[in-house]
C-alpha cells in the first residue's frame, strides 16, 4: 500500500518513513506543500496521505483543502504541534480525516493509519488473491492454500507485487523500484536471495510452483510454466 508523506522536518520525515517502511508500505516523501500537492494529485493514488501542518510554503491545512477541491478523496492524517481543540477542529473542516498531535509514540501512528485504510474500504478492497495465494493487505498476513506463511515485512510486499501483477515478467530493476523503492544496483544479488526465500514459503510443499524465474529476463507469478524458464 501506498503512502504520501509530506514533512519537511529531516529527522521526523526519516523517523515516519523507516517505521512505515518496515511495516511494508511503500512511501514517498515531499518536503514542501507544492510538492506534496502536485505528487498527491498525479499519477495512481495514494492509499493514505500523512500531512504536516507547518510546512516552509503553505501550511498543512491549505494543502488538504487544495487537495479536497481537486476531488482527491484519498485518506488524510493531519500532523501537528498544535494541540487545542480549535486546532484539530480547523485541520478536520478542511478535509483531514483524522488528527494526531506531536509527539506522539510510532504506535499510534500506525494504528491510525491502518484505521483510516480500512475505513470506507469493504473486505475485498484489502484482500488479494491468486490461485490460493491470500493476502490480508491490513493486517499483512498470508496464506497458501489457507495454510499461514509467517513472511518478513520485505517478503511481503515482495509477493505483494507478484500478486498485482500475475503472468507479467518481472524484471529485477522493476522489482526494485517497486519493492525497494532503490535504483537497481546491477552487481547485488539481493532481489535473487529474496525470491528464493519467498519460493521456499510460498512454492515449498506445495504441489503447483507459482514463482518462476525467466532466464535473462526476471521473474514471473504464473499457475502454468512460463515458455523458458
Amino acid at each position: 500500500m501506498k503512502v504520501l508523506l509530506v514533512e519537511d522536518n529531516e529527522k521526523m520525515s526519516r523517523f515516519i518513513e523507516q517505521g512505515l517502511s518496515e511495516q511494508g508500505y511503500a512511501v514517498d516523501v515531499a518536503n514542501t506543500g507544492m510538492d506534496g500537492e502536485s505528487r498527491g494529485t498525479a499519477g495512481d493514488p495514494y492509499d493514505l496521505i500523512v500531512l504536516d501542518v507547518m510546512l516552509p510554503d503553505e501550511d498543512g491545512m491549505q494543502v488538504c483543502r487544495n487537495l479536497r477541491r481537486r476531488q482527491i478523496e484519498t485518506p488524510i492524517l493531519m500532523l501537528t504541534a498544535l494541540s487545542t481543540t480549535a486546532d484539530k477542529v480547523a485541520g478536520l473542516d478542511a478535509g483531514a480525516d483524522d488528527y494526531i498531535t506531536k509527539p506522539f509514540e510510532f504506535v499510534e501512528l500506525l494504528a491510525r493509519v491502518r484505521a483510516l485504510m480500512r475505513r470506507g474500504q469493504t473486505q475485498d478492497a484489502t484482500v488479494l488473491r491468486y490461485e490460493d495465494i491470500e493476502l490480508d493487505l491490513l493486517a499483512r498476513r498470508a496464506k497458501r492454500n489457507n495454510q499461514a506463511i509467517r513472511l518478513t515485512a520485505k517478503e511481503f510486499a515482495l509477493v505483494e507485487y507478484f500478486v498485482r501483477n500475475p503472468h507479467r515478467i518481472l524484471s529485477r530493476t522493476e522489482i526494485s523500484e517497486h519493492v525497494w523503492e532503490m535504483n537497481f544496483d546491477h552487481e547485488s544479488n539481493v532481489i535473487d536471495v529474496y525470491v528464493s526465500m519467498l519460493r521456499r514459503k510460498i512454492d515449498k510443499g506445495f504441489p503447483k510452483r507459482l514463482i518462476h524465474t525467466v532466464i535473462g529476463s526476471g521473474y514471473m507469478l504464473s499457475a502454468q510454466e512460463p515458455s523458458v524458464t
